[in-house]
Parts: structure tokens; sequence; C-alpha cells
């Protein structure tokens, strides 16, 4: 991590955890303090103490009582749970994107689809992992579902987790591009059994490869 000095400290502080989160300089489990961060960030322990607080109540960092902070962990129930938890809340956005007469909705989709298509190859882990969270927030947002919007945050925050065992387990964003393509395309024929056939494959199935993978990389 690199010391912050953004206009919003705190929500550089927010980002720089989460991209340590993301690249794995630090792991789920890991315990935070705001002595550590505040010597690593160079900013004042308020700040940290500010920042700390936000990620907790995202889900992203968990309170343990006498023990502090630490990186919250997804085991494979939680996985699974996260997963169920995101295809009923995609498919109710795309149900408002289909149902949509006049096509913006569909627009802000394929918007987004080449927005994600420019950056799906970039080098850099952590532009993919962005790039990839903001792809499945835009769905959501493309519904223009207020109520989806708002739960966004934690959702993101347990995503955050997720996404990055995936990316240390299989970085592959050749892949990444393919699955994804496979959802806009679903999409695209406004048929609500493709598309749930699509996202479920999409989010469940990747679940589950995933968990394997972890479970297998623990034996070794």
């Amino acid at each position: 991590m690199s010391p912050v000095a953004t206009i919003s400290r705190r929500d550089g502080v927010v980002n720089e955890i989460r991209r340590a989160v993301v690249l794995g300089n630090i792991k789920p489990g890991e315990k935070l303090t705001e002595v550590q961060l505040s010597e690593w960030l160079n900013v004042s322990r308020p700040t940290v103490r500010e920042a700390l607080n936000q990620m907790a109540q995202e889900g992203l960092l968990v309170q343990e009582p006498y023990r502090g902070l630490r990186v919250a962990t997804l085991d494979a129930t939680g996985i699974m749970d996260l997963a169920h938890a995101r295809l009923a809340l995609d498919l109710l956005a795309a149900s408002a994107i289909v149902d949509d007469p006049s096509g913006r909705r569909m627009q802000m989709v394929e918007d987004s689809w080449e927005q994600y298509s420019r950056l799906s190859m970039d080098p850099d882990p952590l532009v993919q992992h962005e790039n990839h969270v903001a792809f499945h927030r835009n769905i959501w947002a493309a519904s223009e579902n207020a109520l989806l919007l708002r739960l966004w945050p934690v959702t993101e925050a347990h995503l955050t987790i997720v996404l990055a065992q995936d990316q240390a387990t299989r970085a592959d964003p050749a892949r990444a591009h393919r699955v994804h393509e496979h959802l806009v395309e679903a999409l695209r024929t406004h048929d609500l059994e493709v598309i749930k056939a699509a996202f479920t494959d999409h989010t469940i199935k990747s679940a589950q490869d995933l968990i394997t993978l972890l479970a297998s990389r623990s034996a070794s």
C-alpha cells in the first residue's frame, strides 16, 4: 500500500484497503489496526477509524469483541449464500431491463458492456477487478431500481472478497470476457428463461467451481 494523498482522505483509505484485499496484500481474516494503517498510509488515526467503520458497515470488515477488526472471510456456505442472493437480485434487475419498451435500459447495458470490453484485458489486476464489479453494478443501475442501488454497497463488499479469491485461483481475463459476453447476449434476447439460465450458470456454477478450487488448494 502507498500513502494516501487524495482530497477525501477517508475515501482514500477505503480505496487503499480495498486495493490491498484485491491484490492479496491483505488476506481474508487478517486483523487490521488503526496504528498500523495510520503509519502505512500516512493519515491520522481518526481518519483511519472513520474508514474502518465505513467498511465494517458495508461488510468488508468484521468487528470482533475484544479482538478488533479483521477482513471478512467467506466460507463455502457464505459464497453460496452470496451467489443465491445475487442471482435473485440480478434477475430482478434483468426483468426491469427487458420490460422497458423504450430500450433505454438495454442501451445502458450495452454501454456498460462496451466499457467492460475496453478494460477487460488490462494487465493491472485491480483494474480488472474494478471493471468486473462496475459491470455488475451497472446492470443493477440499468434497472433503475432505487432499492437495488441502495443494496449495492453491501453486496459489493462481499463480492470484493469473492472476486479476490477468484482472481487468486484462476486469473483468466479472456475467460471472464467470454462469460460476461454470454450474459449480455442473454439480455439481448429479452427472454427471461434464457436470461435466468445464463445468470444461474454465471453466478451459481461459478461459485461452485470456486469452492472446488479453494478446497483443492487447501488440500494440496
